[in-house]
């Protein structure tokens, strides 16, 4: 029941964070999980599921020829074991990650009627300055994780290098409103991102990702250590021919704060289809995977309920 920065409010729906402002002390119908869905079941399923210690990446050695090995080794156990990481010492200023929040926290906080005054479906429109400078840093991040994501794979320098500089960058703004009662809702439903990273930011803890053995693992804030936590997306698991699996992950909600997530989806071109890499392939690890694009996932989504759970990655498996 989180509110998303490109969202709008109608006479016939009421937004999360509107309901947050009225006091409600009450979970509305509608947003209320059947049983085996909520975030407190798999607590029960799980009693041991605890916040275990998720890979933390050091990243300031990737430009040492000495220590870069090292570095993209921790990074290829990480996008085997969980397809997920948190990097530290990346170079963005802890000032442009605040300074967005800080923006985002801002517009959700306006009145509905101002919110909609900066409505927009132009997406070349400029934006605020604070979020356009951490925009255009995690930009630039990603371009270094991604030639190291690649490598760790074993892929040349450069491998899609040109189609990954004409893809996209999307900057996905979530608030999360405190919930009065947090285990029966979730704050946005499992799912996995299309593209081939995804870089996010939160205020608070609320982030969950699904290991191995099924089970959700809280993602905690790493105080003092502006860290940033990346996803491999469905992209880069057809890229990998199955090696790097796409992270299923969720927010769940709390009673005391409100959650501000922002998320930079970075993907190939929409009309840009992508298959597995050639020198991923031979006998041992036959063609997993048929061609997808972007444009095709939009096509997917726009026609299928989420809370169905038929993800796109599924739909471009091939069978043994």
């Amino acid at each position: 029941m989180g509110d998303e920065g490109k969202s709008s409010e109608t006479d016939s729906f009421t937004s999360a964070m509107t309901l947050n402002q009225t006091g409600v002390a009450q979970v509305p119908p509608r947003f209320v999980l059947p049983p085996s869905e909520r975030p407190g079941r798999s607590l029960l399923l799980n009693p041991t599921t605890t916040t275990t210690l998720l890979p933390v990446i050091d990243i300031s050695s990737l430009h040492n020829p000495s220590h870069r090995p090292r570095v993209i080794e921790e990074i290829r156990v990480a996008c085997e074991d969980f397809g997920f990481f948190q990097v530290i010492n990346h170079g963005i200023p802890s000032t442009y990650a605040n300074d967005a929040i800080d923006a985002a926290t801002e517009f959700f906080n306006l009145p509905i009627e101002e919110k909609m005054h900066l409505a927009s479906v132009d997406v070349h429109k400029p934006v605020r300055e604070k979020m356009g400078n951490y925009a255009k840093a995690v930009q630039a991040l990603q371009e270094q994780l991604m030639e190291a994501v690649l490598q760790s794979l074993g892929l040349k320098a450069g491998y899609l290098r040109e189609d990954f500089e004409k893809g996209t960058q999307v900057m996905v703004v979530n608030c999360y409103p405190a919930c009065p009662e947090p285990d029966l809702a979730l704050g946005m439903p499992p799912h996995s991102d299309y593209g081939s990273l995804t870089i996010l930011i939160q205020s608070q803890p609320g982030f969950e990702i699904m290991d191995k053995n099924n089970s959700w693992r809280p993602v905690p804030v790493i105080e003092g250590a502006a860290a940033l936590l990346v996803q491999v997306g469905d992209q880069m698991e057809v890229i990998s021919n199955g090696r790097y699996k796409s992270v299923l992950h969720r927010a769940t909600l709390n009673k005391e704060r409100t959650r501000i997530s922002i998320a930079s989806l970075h993907s190939l071109a929409l009309d840009k289809t992508v298959g597995p890499a050639p020198e991923l392939i031979d006998d041992e690890h036959p063609l997993a995977y048929n061609e997808g694009s972007f444009e095709s996932f939009l096509d997917h989504i726009s026609g299928n309920d989420v809370r169905k759970k038929v993800r796109y990655i599924d739909t471009l498996k091939r069978k043994p």
